[in-house]
C-alpha cells in the first residue's frame, strides 16, 4: 500500500526540506542544531539519465563520469563552505573507514579504480562529509555534539542483519569517547514496511537473530512478508543506548515516492539502471 507523507509529517518527524537552484535534499533540523551539517539527496535538479534531470550520486562505474561530477558539485552547493567527501564501495556489511584528515578522505571514490570497501564511516575531521549512498536501503546519520564525532551508516537488510549501525556506535565510542546517550541520529527515506517485501530467507535469518523478531514482518503471501528495516535498526540503536527521543526517522518510503527518491525494487526492471541518492553529515 502506498504511503504519501506531508511536508508536516516531515515537519513534526524534526525535517525539513532545502532546496537550491532546482536541486532539494532533506535536512535532520535537530542533528543541525546540534552541529552537524547533515543532508538526505533526493533525485531532483540533476543532469543524469535516470531516466531524465536525475541527481544520481553513483559510483563511476554506474553512470558517466562528468554526469557523477556535476551532480555532486550541485549536492554540495546546498552546504556553505568547502567539503570533502569521505564515501566507500558498499558491500552490505559492517567494516568501518575512519578518516582522520580532510586530506585523507581524498578522493572520496574516484575514477583512479582507488577503490575502499566499507558500509560505515566515522570521523571527526573538520571539512569532511561522511557519505554512504542508497536507493531503498536505509542511511543512518549519527552526531555526538559532545566531542563533535560523526558517522554514516548504509543499512540495507543485510547491513542490519550485521549490526552495521550498532557497529556505528561502538566505534565512534572507541575512537572518540562518544557516549551513546548523547548521540543524535537522523535515519532518512528508505524502502518502508509499507513496500519492502522479502522472502523467506530474510524472514528466518531475522527471526533466528532478532529478540521478538517476527514483529518486524507483515505476512503478505506463504513464504513473504514485509520488513520493517525502520524498526530494526530504531530497536538495535535503543539496545546500544542511545535514547529514543534523539533518534529522528524520516517517514518517506523510497518505493511509495520515486517522484522523489530512486527506488532500486521499483526502477531496475524499468530503466535497467538506477541513481543512487546521498546522505551525508559533517560538523560545522
Amino acid at each position: 500500500m502506498a504511503t504519501i507523507t506531508s511536508d508536516d509529517q516531515i515537519t513534526e518527524a524534526g525535517f525539513y526540506w532545502r532546496d537550491s537552484d532546482g536541486v532539494r535534499a532533506l535536512v535532520c533540523a535537530a542533528l543541525e542544531q546540534d552541529g552537524f551539517v547533515n543532508g538526505f539527496s533526493t533525485r531532483m535538479g540533476g543532469v543524469s539519465e535516470m531516466p531524465a534531470n536525475a541527481l544520481s550520486l553513483a559510483g563511476f562505474n554506474e553512470d558517466a563520469a562528468e554526469n557523477i561530477l556535476e551532480n555532486r558539485r550541485r549536492f554540495l552547493k546546498l552546504f556553505p563552505g568547502h567539503w570533502e567527501l569521505a564515501g566507500c564501495w558498499q558491500v552490505h556489511g559492517a567494516d568501518v573507514r575512519v578518516v582522520q584528515t580532510a586530506d585523507e578522505a581524498k578522493p572520496a571514490e574516484n575514477q583512479l579504480g582507488e577503490t575502499i570497501f566499507c558500509d560505515v564511516i566515522v570521523s571527526n575531521a573538520e571539512g569532511v562529509l561522511a557519505a554512504v549512498k542508497t536507493a531503498d536501503c536505509v542511511p543512518i546519520l549519527l552526531g555526538d555534539p559532545v566531542s563533535g564525532a560523526f558517522a554514516a551508516v548504509h543499512a540495507g537488510w543485510r547491513g542490519t542483519l550485521a549490526g552495521a549501525v550498532v557497529v556505528g556506535v561502538e566505534r565512534l565510542a572507541k575512537e572518540y569517547d562518544a557516549r551513546p546517550e548523547n548521540l543524535r541520529i537522523a535515519i532518512g527515506a528508505s524502502a518502508g514496511p509499507c513496500c519492502y517485501e522479502v522472502g523467506s530467507e530474510v524472514i528466518d535469518a531475522f527471526t533466528e537473530q532478532f529478540l521478538d523478531g517476527e514483529k518486524l514482518f507483515t505476512e503478505t503471501r506463504p513464504g513473504h512478508a514485509r520488513v520493517d528495516l525502520l524498526k530494526a535498526n530504531h530497536d538495535q540503536l535503543q539496545s546500544a543506548g542511545v535514547l529514543p527521543e534523539r533518534i529522528h526517522t524520516a517517514p518517506i518510503c523510497t518505493m511509495c515516492r520515486t517522484d522523489l527518491f530512486f527506488s532500486y525494487r521499483k526502477e531496475k526492471s524499468l530503466h535497467g539502471k538506477v541513481g543512487r541518492l546521498m546522505a551525508v553529515v559533517g560538523r560545522k
